[in-house]
């Protein structure tokens, strides 16, 4: 039996709130429809007219959904929509489309080779050139639709668009986005740290969060939440994206601070492969490192230590970690039910800080 949802009043103020927050939110996306052909696509990426961010340049198609996108095109199926962010200069950043374009300018200006199709079998192995003059033209007079943002809509609202059109498929994640979208000091940090060998010890985790940049994931929450939650709604990947951009400015303008923020990360480091037994796992066979968890310890540990400096000359036996890292209690605060909620996040830092104050 299916319980009933509890019933919801909603206030005329919580109303007139949704409401106003509805028009700030579609101030950000400002956009015109335009259409171009085939012919002028192919041709704008070849002089770099549309500029691909750096954080899509490693996701490239395979041969096979190539062909198939191309066998789609010459059909005359309809092809969705190519979103566009008008650049400062004029140029147009491809916010999402980036493989559908790679494609055409391949096989309209390169020398891609059609493999094995369904629907137009007698075309398997043909390239552009192979193809009558005819159908060319017909070819390079294909339309296609595009979606440009303009100048006024920021990064964080572009880069939210790519993330929505794309959920469910194989994109860049968010680390990959920062990396891409806030190339800067602080970037360069934390990519730096995401290789400290005793954090792969400490916090292990799968090739394929590796691959998704699962280290630079871990850095940078670590700096952001130990830094203070001012600003936090509830939603890490805004809150973090905003973080790294200020950072970036920070460390431009005063690179004297890098040194700094690289001996906390190695100091806390150090303190939790001497004080917890299993690191960040979950027990001394661990293979992975919930976020939740890290979080807790990593920057409950940070805090503790600005609380009580002492505690940095303090050992294993004495701080008696393995007393509770273990225990229901812990394992309650950093479960993953509403993990990413103010107060959830606020009580997993606690609750470590406060263990390891309360110890001396």
């Amino acid at each position: 039996m299916v319980a009933a949802k509890a019933e919801v009043s909603i206030s005329a103020d919580q109303v007139i709130a949704a409401e106003q927050q509805i028009i700030d939110q579609s101030k950000r996306i400002d956009f015109y429809i335009t259409e171009y052909n085939v012919e002028i696509l192919a041709n704008k990426m070849q002089a770099g007219e549309y500029v691909v961010p750096s954080y899509q340049r490693e996701f490239t198609w395979e041969e096979e959904r190539k062909s198939k996108f191309i066998e789609s095109l010459i059909m005359g199926l309809p092809i969705p929509f190519i979103f566009f962010w008008e650049m400062p200069d004029g140029r147009l950043e491809v916010v999402d489309g980036s493989q559908r374009l790679r494609t055409i300018q391949e096989f309209i200006l390169g020398d891609f080779q059609l493999g094995k199709l369904e629907q137009l079998e007698y075309l398997s192995g043909f390239r552009f050139s192979d193809l009558p003059e005819s159908r060319q033209r017909k070819i390079r007079n294909r339309s296609i639709r595009g979606i440009v943002l303009n100048e006024h809509a920021d990064d964080a609202a572009r880069l939210d668009m790519f993330e929505r059109i794309n959920t469910g498929s194989k994109i860049a994640n968010k680390a990959e986005i920062r990396r891409g979208a806030l190339a800067g000091p602080f970037l360069s940090l934390v990519i730096d740290l995401a290789k400290d060998e005793r954090l792969i010890r400490l916090a292990p985790m799968s090739d394929k969060r590796k691959n998704e940049r699962g280290y630079e994931e871990l850095v940078t929450r670590f700096f952001a939440y130990g830094d203070g939650l001012d600003g936090y709604r509830d939603k890490p990947a805004d809150f973090i994206f905003n973080y790294s951009r200020k950072m970036n400015e920070k460390l431009t303008g005063n690179p004297r601070l890098e040194p700094a923020y690289r001996q906390r990360f190695h100091d806390v480091m150090e303190f939790i492969e001497r004080v917890f037994p299993n690191g960040f796992r979950k027990g001394p066979a661990g293979r992975a490192t919930p976020h939740a968890r890290f979080e807790a310890i990593a920057i409950g540990s940070y805090l503790a230590l600005m609380d009580r400096p002492e505690l940095a000359r303090a050992d294993q036996e004495a701080l008696n970690v393995a007393s509770w890292v273990d225990g229901s209690e812990f394992t309650d605060v950093t479960g993953s039910d509403g993990a990413n909620a103010r107060a959830r996040l606020e009580g997993r830092l606690g609750f470590v800080r406060d263990r390891l104050v309360s110890a001396l």
